[in-house]
């Protein structure tokens, strides 16, 4: 890795919402004659600028310069920038070695590499699988220290390096733009876990077949002796069986399949939870983790914040944030988690992926949708149109509206969703924003009431 980095001109294009630019940064500033960051961004906006140059890194912002590009040795991207920007093209041609922070720590990691995909469920089964690894650690069920990072957002990945051991386990949670960076380099992880494929950031890959070939691309570079982890209650994913196992290792896994005394120590509700616990169980399961131990571990395992998050509870009625729901699915997993009546949350960004299975859902099990962004016309249109359609649709122009409406709207009983089935960029920083401002308005209009 320092061979790669070191005495060269780096150049990390990015910084990213969630810190990996600048975790690529402060690694490449180790090694680096030069490192400089170009974000388009103003400096306000990025909150790392004073650290990183602290270390001495140059920043370069609110614009891109081709002549950073012309003559960088090392270009870092960010996962978010397309393949084909046109500075990026610009260093290649210029002879620079274009790479990522996932690439550059899959090339450096001494440990063995649990990775998880998928569309929806990925940050749950990554968070069960460390925690069940974590567990086993801990009782010295099995060997070596058990780290969280990729996509999930827990350690900054290349930092992480230098603490990593052969008999250690990291998990991490990758991308559809991760998996891609990856493939450019023939690189996977030992073990690599898919939940399921919904159309998703059809915006960047243009269709849902590109879409699936892109987190497909994880498992065809795997290690000799790794192991492939496939869902089989879904159908895309599962169909990469008969293929995967000519060359590796491959398992089903279905929620059918938790032996119920396991299922009875699990907190988590619905059935997509389920097909997380299931993965979650296989993995741990080929690290050596047996199910006496994978079952002391669940009942301290607890939902993530943004992901079926029970936030608070007045009048018999519950307010829940899901803001981590981005795909129709998702939401459709959330509404179908819940036995009670449900106040559907919903809206936002517009990714180009169809809402018409969602609204199909929502218009049957949902007593009332207040819809929010820029898809909030789309979505009402698809679910009054269902001749079935037994559910209240209103349009709200933010979400402190939205979930006043809801309250208005709500009985004892009732579960408030936030399930947007959109990503936030229309209104929000991030889906981390969007849910942490639902929770400050749920707990001050329950307060108020």
């Amino acid at each position: 890795m320092a061979k790669i980095l070191r005495d060269k001109s780096v150049l990390v294009m990015g910084l990213g919402k969630f810190g990996g630019g600048a975790d690529a940064a402060l690694y490449a500033s180790k090694f680096a004659r030069k490192v400089t960051v170009t974000d388009l961004s103003s400096r306000e906006a990025l909150p790392q600028a004073d650290v990183l140059e602290g270390k001495g890194i140059n920043l370069v912002l609110g614009e891109h310069r081709e002549s950073d590009f012309a003559q960088c040795d090392v270009l870092i991207v960010n996962p978010a920038i397309p393949e084909d920007n046109k500075f990026i093209k610009k260093a290649e041609i210029c002879g620079a070695l274009v790479t990522s922070s996932i690439a550059l720590f899959f090339q450096e990691c001494k440990g063995e590499i649990i990775a998880v995909t998928g569309s929806n469920g990925k940050s749950t089964t990554t968070s069960l699988i460390y925690h069940i690894l974590s567990y086993a650690s801990k009782q010295k069920c099995i060997d070596g220290d058990v780290f969280l990072s990729g996509n999930i957002g827990n350690l900054p990945l290349l930092e992480t390096l230098p603490q990593i051991r052969e008999k250690d386990k990291v998990v991490l949670e990758i991308s559809s733009f991760q998996s891609e960076q990856l493939d450019k380099f023939g690189l996977g992880p030992w073990a690599a876990v898919i939940t399921n494929l919904t159309p998703n950031h059809l915006d960047r890959h243009g269709t849902f077949e590109n879409y699936c070939n892109a987190k497909k691309k994880l498992f065809f570079n795997q290690p000799e002796g790794g192991v492939s982890i496939l869902n089989s209650d879904d159908v895309v994913s599962a169909g990469w069986f008969d293929e995967l196992s000519k060359t590796r290792k491959t398992l089903l896994c279905s929620s059918k399949s938790i032996p119920p005394e396991i299922t009875a120590k699990f907190n988590l509700p619905g059935e997509a939870n389920k097909s997380n616990l299931a993965a979650a169980i296989a993995a741990a399961e080929e690290l050596g983790v047996d199910k006496v131990s994978i079952s002391n571990s669940l009942p301290s395992f607890k939902a993530l914040p943004h992901r079926l998050e029970l936030i608070t509870e007045k009048n018999g009625v519950r307010w829940y944030n899901d803001s981590i729901s981005t795909t129709p699915e998702s939401t459709i997993a959330g509404t179908e988690a819940f036995e009670n009546p449900v106040i559907l949350i919903a809206g936002g960004y517009d990714k180009k992926i169809p809402f018409y299975e969602m609204a199909k859902v929502v218009s049957q099990r949902a007593k009332c949708a207040v819809l929010i962004g820029d898809t909030a016309g789309k979505i009402k249109e698809l679910i009054e149109k269902n001749p079935k359609n037994r559910c209240r649709v209103h349009l709200a122009e933010s979400l402190e509206n939205a979930c006043l409406k809801a309250w208005e709207e709500a009985e004892a009983g009732d579960n408030i969703l936030l399930s947007p089935a959109c990503a936030s960029y229309d209104m929000f920083e991030s889906f981390k924003q969007r849910g942490e401002m639902f929770t400050q308005f749920a707990e001050r209009i329950t307060n108020d009431d």
